[in-house]
């Protein structure tokens, strides 16, 4: 393991598939744009291609497979002693398919943040692009969210919005979707980075103040505003 400077934030990622907002973090921290560390990629799944990604970076990764365990709280036990060998200051889930007990939510309280593909609290769950083009709905996007025990129900950070389009289907709704996963997501570890962003006991709090309402991020105009 290497040494972390004093103002840069270590990092464990989990992930279960490709790894795409994986990579984003680690283009972001290459080009000097976000002061953090990722210290490893632990992943459920042996298959899963953000495994790789990691290695060409030079990330130590690790596999704990879920189906070696007989219940989820002796899985997530085994998780938290490998997370924690690595002294996260923050905790990333970027594709990670499982279910968190409230036991591993508790540990990490704070330090723990998940990207949802929809406008949150809208969408919970899975498949949500086919499910944003079957309301109609004019808008879809990303949330990030600090984790709590309630699926996809934890306090929101900042989102991103694109326009759903009659031409879209799921796939590249989907795309859309990504392309601003890649912004907010290492945004919102920027800001928990250089000390802005906290869960406090007012809520999220960006800036010393609690957040009313999450940033939104538009691809036009490229930036992020208070709406």
């Amino acid at each position: 393991m290497t040494q972390t400077r004093p103002d840069t934030l270590p990092l464990v990622v989990l992930i279960s598939g490709n790894g795409s907002n994986l990579q984003a973090f680690i283009d972001r921290i290459a080009a000097g744009r976000l002061q953090a560390e990722i210290r490893a990629v632990i992943s459920n799944r042996a298959q899963a291609g953000g495994l790789e990604r990691a290695r060409r970076a030079g990330i130590e990764t690790a596999v704990l497979p879920h189906g070696e365990y007989s219940n989820r709280e002796s899985y997530d036990q085994a998780l938290m002693a490998r997370i924690d060998a690595f002294r996260p200051g923050l905790v990333v889930l970027a594709g990670f398919m499982r279910i968190l007990t409230p036991a591993f939510v508790q540990h990490y309280r704070g330090r723990l943040l998940n990207i949802h593909p929809s406008l949150l609290p809208a969408y919970r769950g899975l498949d949500t692009h086919r499910r944003v083009l079957a309301a109609g709905d004019a808008e879809h996007g990303a949330s990030v969210h600090f984790v709590s025990e309630e699926l996809d129900g934890g306090p929101v950070v900042l989102q991103g919005r694109v326009p759903v389009s009659a031409s879209d289907d799921a796939e590249s709704l989907a795309c859309k979707v990504h392309q601003v996963e890649h912004r907010i997501y290492p945004l919102a570890v920027q800001w928990f980075a250089q000390g802005r962003l906290c869960l406090g006991e007012r809520g999220v709090e960006l800036d010393g103040m609690p957040l009313q309402r999450p940033p939104c991020y538009r691809p036009s105009p490229d930036s992020v505003t208070l709406q």
